[in-house]
């Protein structure tokens, strides 16, 4: 324990005494952390598991609080008035089909926390060797180790460029657009800039040269907000050109930088739990940035360099949905539905969109009632987010059994009366088995296809993020409900209850 920690517990204890009451309350909060991390696996202790992650992080803060004393309790006291307000005010106000968007706003302040607690560390330590006349460079460089300064320059690198980059994604996700010449640009796309891989190339050599510069002179703070500076912008130049279709392993990617930000400012602070806190959530979420590219059969490279697999010019809309799309009505499938003992739910940002989650859970319900078999089919990228479609349906009191993974349902995907897709299109896309040349071709998808009807609810025939056109939409046992998810579903409980 340093001097300036020792003497704010001064009559109370020794220091000694206070390191070990410490070092034991953060082992036990890195227990809860890393039980709690296990209770999220399942659903049915996922509330538990989440408990135990709320009080392992309310042990950290008190003890550090308790054990630091460098900050006033009355800058504290506003700091968690302020957050809470903050955060009640997000809780109530922000919609389910908001929380990709909060979720990268996030991270993007998890990461601006780490840099500026980096940062606001190697500022006391630069004024304490200052004051303790080690104004020469060699004096300051006897105050700061080399673990300290690799540290900071990690803490600043990978806090900026989750900082910036989540801010892009929280763009994207929510879908603004602007105007240039009286030219709508959405930009929930990919955006690619004039010279972009010069201006990313020259963006890394300076964020490396920076990084080089902190370590090797850290006698000024200069360097080390050059080095923010200049990794926000490379945090922009990353995130900017990757399409939304690619959205969720951007989320969970940026969600691990979060982690590791948080993890290189424990060793600058060195403070243990939060070493282990960032750690578990870097790792965790490089494992689930590795399990969405699977889902995706993309390789990080090609998500993170914005490739989107083959190139070639496949048949335009007109082709595949000429003379080819039958429609159908609530009644109508009112009518397939009365006789189907089986029926599987594919849901996708669509019901996100229109918020049809409760109508949904009360037409599978109905159906249960009259002894069909309803079960819901869910591809792990669909949606904005890791676990979209899981989050909607758990919201709706569905139960979690009932959700079936891809790999899990589509083997008996032929053994289906009646699919109901809702708002989902490139992740029921045939043409990823069918089309090597295709934008999502390899793309491991639900074989919806092959169920013996299937009715898809789009407002209209528009793609989805790969922009392709979807084949299914025009197959032989497929018929089309253009109307609003929670619309549609409503329409078809009333029609189930009049047949």
């Amino acid at each position: 324990m340093d001097p300036s920690t020792a003497k704010t517990i001064e009559g109370a204890m020794d220091p000694a005494t206070v390191t070990m009451i410490r070092d034991l309350a953060y082992l036990f909060a890195s227990v809860l952390f890393i039980r709690g991390l296990k209770g999220l696996t399942h659903p049915r202790t996922a509330v538990r598991g989440n408990l135990l992650g709320v009080c392992g992080m309310l042990v950290a803060v008190v003890t550090t609080l308790w054990a630091g004393g460098i900050v006033t309790w009355g800058w504290i006291a506003s700091g968690l008035i302020v957050g809470s307000l903050i955060g009640v005010f997000l809780a109530v106000r922000v919609p389910m089909t908001g929380m990709p968007q909060m979720v990268a706003i996030f991270n993007g302040f998890g990461g601006a926390a780490s840099f500026l607690v980096a940062g606001g560390e190697l500022f006391i330590r630069l004024a304490n060797s200052r004051a303790a006349d080690a104004v020469a460079e060699a004096g300051a460089h006897e105050a700061m180790s080399s673990q300290f300064t690799i540290a900071t320059a990690l803490s600043g690198l990978i806090g900026a460029v989750t900082l910036t980059g989540s801010f892009v994604a929280f763009i994207k996700l929510a879908e603004y657009k602007i105007t240039i010449g009286g030219k709508k640009i959405w930009l929930s796309g990919s955006l690619q800039l004039p010279a972009r891989h010069l201006i990313s190339i020259v963006a890394v050599l300076a964020t490396i040269g920076l990084c080089v510069a902190v370590v090797a002179d850290p006698t000024t703070s200069l360097w080390y907000w050059l080095l923010v500076a200049s990794a926000a912008v490379l945090g922009i130049l990353i995130t900017i050109p990757i399409g939304g279709a690619d959205m969720p392993v951007v989320i969970a990617l940026l969600n691990s930088y979060s982690g590791l930000a948080a993890c290189a400012t424990g060793f600058v602070i060195g403070n243990t739990v939060l070493i282990i806190a960032g750690s578990l959530v870097g790792a965790s979420g490089l494992i689930l940035t590795a399990i969405m590219c699977k889902a995706m059969n993309r390789s990080l490279a090609s998500v993170i360099f914005a490739t989107m697999g083959p190139t070639a010019d496949g048949p335009s809309a007109d082709d595949v949905y000429a003379g080819k799309i039958k429609t159908t009505s609530a009644d109508e499938i009112a009518m397939m539905l009365d006789g189907a003992q089986r029926v599987v739910i594919v849901p996708g940002y669509g019901m996100a969109v229109s918020q049809a989650q409760h109508a949904v859970r009360d037409l599978a319900n109905l159906l249960e009632s009259r002894g069909a078999t309803v079960e819901f089919g869910i591809h792990p990228v669909a949606g904005r987010m890791p676990g979209h479609m899981n989050v909607l349906l758990a919201e709706a009191d569905i139960d979690y059994d009932k959700l079936l993974e891809m790999d899990a349902i589509n083997p008996t995907l032929d053994t289906v009366d009646v699919a109901l897709v809702i708002g989902a299109n490139d992740v029921v896309n045939p043409v990823a088995r069918t089309d090597p040349s295709s934008a999502i071709a390899g793309m491991p998808i639900i074989d919806i296809d092959k169920c013996r009807t299937v009715v898809v609810i789009k407002r209209s025939l528009s793609p989805g993020f790969a922009g392709i056109p979807n084949p299914l939409f025009a197959q032989d046992n497929t018929l089309m409900f253009f109307s609003d998810g929670k619309k549609a579903f409503v329409e078809i409980t009333a029609a189930v209850k009049d047949s």
